[in-house]
């Protein structure tokens, strides 16, 4: 069944049009916007007064299909020049939304999530992880599980879409269990879980795994892929050793 989840209370009115002036920048690329992770907004635009007459915007209409629990993204000059929110889906929709007014600039469905999955609140699951915008190359990137097979076969791709088309970028997506191993372990897309919100440092962008409820014998990851060189892919997992501690106390 397809959850069906509006996003009309995401945006209330005068926030994009009446309060801010059209020179404001205000971009959302990453999760609680900063690298810090502090989730520290200042907008001078946004003052008690302004806050104080603040209603939601009922011509913002924005509809889209899956459960959300990434968090939206904003970029003030999006496709076309036009306010934008990004969002991400568990049926591993993802979506351009006109800020405005909430229609769909673009949507791509990046592939089908994976049923029925053990130790886990995620069914379907698809994209969890919040994603994150590299602005210098109008790159979108994201994690998302999905399957070719209905569940049989499982798989993390690691994604880069151009922000304003939507289209996979260049030498994309990083199939993670084929190119992730440290230390002799190898990664296993069938018992990881991606849930930490991905972060570029120094053109790197590091995608962080755990398990999907300690049921298997996961191993905790961290990948890094050059964003202008996704062919290149290093890995961290801990040893045996850690693992057991990790997960004993």
């Amino acid at each position: 069944m397809k959850t069906v989840f509006s996003i009309s209370s995401l945006v209330a009115a005068g926030l994009w049009s009446a309060i801010l002036p059209t020179d404001a920048q205000v971009n959302i690329t990453q999760f609680h916007n900063h690298s810090s992770r502090d989730g520290l907004y200042i907008d001078s635009a946004f003052t008690p007064s302004a806050a104080a007459n603040l209603t939601r915007d009922l011509n913002f209409n924005g509809t889209i299909q899956g459960q959300v629990y990434a968090q939206p993204l904003y970029i003030d000059n999006g496709p076309g020049g036009r306010p934008t929110i990004i969002v991400v889906t568990q049926l591993n929709n993802v979506y351009a939304l006109d800020a405005v007014n909430g229609s769909i600039i673009w949507q791509r469905n990046v592939g089908p999530p994976v049923p029925g999955l053990e130790c886990t609140l995620f069914d379907p699951m698809g994209i969890v992880g919040t994603p994150i915008v590299d602005l210098n190359s109008r790159a979108l990137f994201l994690n998302a599980m999905t399957t070719p097979d209905g569940g049989t076969t499982k798989k993390h791709y690691i994604l880069s879409l151009n922000v304003d088309t939507g289209v996979t970028n260049p030498g994309w997506p990083v199939d993670v269990e084929a190119m992730a191993t440290y230390n002799g372990v190898t990664f296993d897309a069938a018992i990881q879980m991606q849930r930490a919100a991905l972060a570029i440092v120094g053109n790197i962008l590091y995608v962080g795994y755990g398990s999907l409820g300690d049921c298997n014998f996961y191993h905790g990851w961290l990948v890094g892929v050059p964003i202008n060189n996704p062919a290149s892919v290093t890995a961290w997992a801990p040893s045996a050793s850690q693992l057991v501690q990790s997960r004993c106390c």
